[in-house]
């Protein structure tokens, strides 16, 4: 089947372009799901209609009775929930392509305008975005507009999830009969069909089944994950703009205290010698400053 090499190959693109999670998913689709399907269900399912047989000879019982029993088969269920699941991973891609294609144009510009003077470089700078997704080993930084993007592309893989996961279990559930009674037109009466390898058969369904259980745990874990990191982040960049006050410690505050005592003494000293002027003003100052002094504690001299 080279379709699935196709896919394959797009899907190793994102990894490199995805976390640490999301590598762990594709390794569980690659491995888990696309190589079980190419190599066990298309060989144990290859015999599904020949080998359903009915205890009739009515001409149109036997399709009809497959037709109610089976409305799709396994492997095509399969195959639409393998593709409906990486769509959402290969639009992402698409996306990822088309920042790393713009941020490569800008860091051609800002090649191209590096020879000019500071003024005009200063200007293109302002004028132009500077790339910010794009790291100087080539590799994608998520954040923002990506951010945004994969967090989307996360909840599309969920939900597509869980419908494919719904609808297995409203067609036709978990596990395979043995014998399947039918009574449709153009069946002559109640028939009994028969599948080939039901055991075997169950065995895959629900192997499956536990594969896409765990890629949904895991795309559940890596919304969270994500969803965890930008909190983090935010809480970060507000803690790097705000601005704490310092408190000095008690000895320094006790001398700040007494420096500013000293310099509301001096200030009223020279008050008083200005208001009253003179030979006696000097000295009455003086000695009321000195009574001032006495009761703070400290001592002046003029």
């Amino acid at each position: 089947m080279g379709e699935w090499d196709v896919l394959g190959r797009l899907l190793d693109k994102v990894q490199s372009h995805s976390t640490v999670i999301g590598k762990v998913w594709l390794t569980v689709l690659f491995v888990f799901r696309i190589l079980v399907l190419r190599t066990g269900a298309d060989k144990v399912w290859g015999d599904e209609q020949s080998d359903f047989v009915c205890n009739t000879l009515q001409p149109g019982c036997e399709n009809v009775c497959y037709d109610m029993a089976f409305p799709i088969s396994h492997v095509r269920f399969w195959v639409l929930q393998i593709i409906a699941v990486a769509t959402p991973k290969l639009l992402y891609l698409g996306h990822v392509l088309h920042v790393i294609h713009r941020e490569k144009k800008m860091k051609e510009r800002m090649k191209r305008h590096a020879d000019l003077d500071n003024q005009t470089s200063l200007f293109l700078r302002k004028a132009y975005k500077v790339p910010k997704y794009t790291k100087s080993t080539g590799k994608i930084s998520i954040r923002g507009v990506l951010l945004r993007s994969y967090v989307l592309h996360l909840v599309a893989k969920i939900v597509l999830e869980v419908l494919f996961i719904a609808g297995q279990s409203f067609l036709y559930g978990f596990t395979l009969k043995q014998r399947y009674i039918c009574s449709c037109f153009p069946c002559p009466h109640q028939v009994d069909c028969f599948l080939s390898r039901p055991t075997e058969k169950s065995v895959i369904i629900w192997f499956m089944l536990v594969s896409a259980v765990v890629s949904l745990f895991l795309s559940v874990i890596e919304l969270l994950y994500l969803c965890v990191k930008a909190v983090r982040e935010c809480m970060t960049r507000r803690q790097d703009y705000t601005v704490t006050p310092v408190t000095p410690p008690p000895l320094e505050r006790k001398a700040f205290k007494s420096r500013g005592d000293d310099e509301m003494l001096q200030n009223s000293v020279n008050l008083q010698l200005e208001l009253r002027g003179g030979k006696s003003g000097v000295s009455e100052a003086a000695m009321d400053v000195s009574l001032d002094s006495n009761n703070v504690g400290g001592e002046v001299h003029i």
